[in-house]
């Protein structure tokens, strides 16, 4: 059995979005049909648990953002992940036919594992894509086997 949660704070309200207005999601931000309406900004997110070696890996897309502009935060038990990406205003009007780009403030929040010591935490940057680790579970809080006499 899993001790990892994925928390996700807005998920409650974009699933009242998804139930209440029309249009297709199209998978970069916005709703399909005329509604406008732009879903909250984050980086996408694979996570893997490692039964074998007691680790989690969660990997975050960054392209584009540096590794000094991204922030990882751990307080009671969460780790955010955020950073903001500004719009290039020079020459803003001219020459764009499409500009599907996203800027502003991106955020994500995992809940980590009952007992994981910050120390424990590790984070690379490389090609855009974050990469974090830290224990699936503290050595003293892992359930320990009793033999029957």
């Amino acid at each position: 059995m899993s001790t990892f949660y994925y928390y996700e704070p807005s998920h409650a309200l974009e699933q009242i979005f998804d139930a209440f207005l029309p249009g297709k999601n199209t998978g970069n931000g916005h709703r399909g049909g005329n509604s406008g309406v732009v879903r909250s900004l984050r980086p996408r997110l694979d996570l893997q648990e490692n039964q074998e070696n007691n680790l989690v890996t969660a990997i975050f897309e960054f392209p584009g953002v540096s590794k000094e502009d991204i922030q990882i935060d751990v307080q009671h038990g969460k780790l955010t992940v955020s950073t903001e990406t500004k719009q290039v205003t020079e020459g803003e009007e001219k020459g764009y036919v499409v500009r599907e780009r996203r800027f502003g403030k991106f955020s994500r929040t995992l809940q980590l594992p009952e007992g994981v010591n910050e120390e424990e935490i590790k984070a690379s940057m490389e090609n855009g894509l974050l990469t974090i680790t830290f224990p699936r579970s503290a050595p003293e809080l892992a359930p320990k086997r009793v033999a029957i006499a």
